[in-house]
């Protein structure tokens, strides 16, 4: 947190060392609000660490905070402690937020919802993966001496203590991935391209197969892991045989569902949401009230399939909380950097890859014939047409009813739009994953190599308050308004 502006870490010990061993008493409470106060005008953030116990320096924290952190070991039993009790139980109206620290060589996150589920009034999460002198023991002196030679090296912006600093003072940068079917491959390339631009990702979220890619990046935090799995699953896609296999009398959709499913618990296993590294939310349309669905908690899998349930092709799935079908999430919002804007990022990059409208099409009259197109198509002297198949006239169906919101995303003065030049891929070519992919990826360092000359780059990841702060300290204005965080160990 300190590159993002002056920084103090208060404990009842510094308390005492500053203004006497007294100073906690009630006696001296007008002289401690009083030092407090010019404590968080001087300073950016201001860290009150609590006691273990509920003492009067605890209560004190707790009245000062914007925002209380609980910190728990993710490997260990989510069993609630003392102050969370009080915490529950009191009238704070500071948010309050659950961060669980991991070993860096040990497992992914699991079991999250249990943390989550007897802490029905934490507003978040969030998942840090931490070195090991993080877990170790050591007296307050050598630990003293220890960060201070952490703190002499620069901040690794793409650490999860970074996300943490980000979205604690209102600075995170989202990443939003569109639908568009094999289109979406490019995200994947321009996803690498990001991470060699050196911007960071907080939060992440999309719709149809941005809600799969962005999914993949949540999970592994890496460009490469997620293009391996991408391109295996985009593989899969390209299997006639499968496709044959799940056929079905089309009452409600070509195909039954159960290859999709198949391929897509197969990819994501059990996962929940709550467990991603990066936040991470899909958007589907919710056919049964007829709104907007933003997903943010539960099975992964499920959730992905369902914001990729194109109509005519795969059959809404049922809401295993609610039993409502859900459907694609296009059909409502393709790019949804709003979604975003609302859960705090300072910036959206939102990555369109829907289709765009073709004019040029043949016009055929008032119907028709399948077999009069595989003719064309076939016949070698036959004069070519087009003409839009199922899957294109779907996706432009989710497009057009999103025009509204998309040029409300480009307007933004919140949203950097990218469109990379995919507009000749088919909705269905996922034979073409690493062309597509590549397209992705040098559009996207073209892009960002043109951010990072002009600055846009070192904007995204300026405090969005410090000049307020440096203009409020020199003027000796009113107490900043900075977010006051506290730290809170069980």
């Amino acid at each position: 947190m300190p590159h993002l502006g002056p920084t103090l870490l208060l404990t009842s010990d510094t308390i005492k060392q500053s203004l006497g061993g007294a100073a906690l008493d009630s006696v001296h409470e007008y002289r401690l609000s009083s030092w407090l106060g010019q404590q968080e005008d001087i300073h950016r953030i201001v860290l009150y660490q609590t006691d273990y116990t509920l003492t009067p320096w605890t209560q004190r924290c707790i009245r000062q905070a914007d925002c209380i952190i609980i910190v728990g070991l993710g490997e260990q039993e989510p069993t609630v402690g003392e102050l969370e009790r009080m915490l529950e139980g009191s009238a704070v109206r500071a948010q309050k937020q659950l961060v669980l620290l991991h070993r860096e060589d040990g497992p992914p996150p699991k079991g999250t919802v249990e943390w989550l589920n007897m802490r029905s009034w934490i507003s978040r999460h969030l998942h840090l993966s931490c070195p090991r002198r993080v877990f170790s023991k050591r007296s307050l002196p050598k630990l003293r001496e220890l960060y201070q030679r952490v703190f002499e090296k620069p901040a690794d912006r793409h650490s999860d203590f970074s996300r943490l600093a980000r979205v604690l003072t209102g600075n995170s940068i989202a990443i939003i991935l569109g639908g568009g079917g094999a289109r979406g491959c490019s995200q994947v390339g321009i996803m690498r391209a990001l991470s060699e631009a050196g911007i960071p990702v907080d939060i992440i979220g999309g719709t149809s197969i941005g809600s799969l890619m962005g999914a993949l990046y949540a999970e592994d935090r890496s460009h490469s892991h997620m293009r391996i799995r991408a391109r295996e699953w985009a593989m899969e896609m390209t299997s006639v045989f499968k496709k044959v296999l799940d056929l079905t009398y089309p009452i409600t959709s070509m195909f039954s569902g159960a290859g999709f499913n198949s391929s897509l618990s197969n990819l994501f296993k059990s996962k929940q949401i709550e467990d991603l590294w990066i936040p991470y939310f899909n958007i589907t349309t919710d056919i049964s009230s007829s709104t907007m669905r933003v997903h943010t908690d539960g099975s992964l899998w499920r959730y992905v399939r369902a914001s990729m349930s194109l109509s005519g092709y795969l059959p809404p799935l049922c809401d295993p909380k609610d039993g409502h079908l859900l459907m694609d999430g296009g059909y409502i919002n393709n790019l949804p950097a709003d979604v975003a804007r609302s859960m705090g990022a300072k910036v959206v990059i939102a990555i369109d890859v829907g289709s765009r409208d073709e004019t040029n099409l043949t016009n055929y009259g008032d119907s028709l014939s399948g077999w009069w197109l595989l003719w064309k198509r076939f016949n070698p002297l036959a004069e070519k047409v087009k003409v839009l198949n199922m899957a294109e006239i779907q996706t432009r169906l989710a497009y057009v009813c999103c025009v509204r919101q998309l040029e409300l995303v480009k307007n933004s003065d919140y949203c950097e739009y990218i469109r990379p030049p995919i507009d000749r891929y088919r909705t269905l070519e996922f034979g073409k994953f690493d062309e597509i992919a590549e397209v992705g990826y040098q559009h996207g360092k073209t892009v960002f190599d043109v951010w990072c000359r002009s600055g846009v780059v070192e904007k995204m990841l300026k405090d969005k308050h410090q000049e307020e702060f440096h203009t409020q300290s020199k003027n000796s204005v009113s107490p900043c308004q900075s977010n006051v965080e506290k730290d809170k160990s069980n």
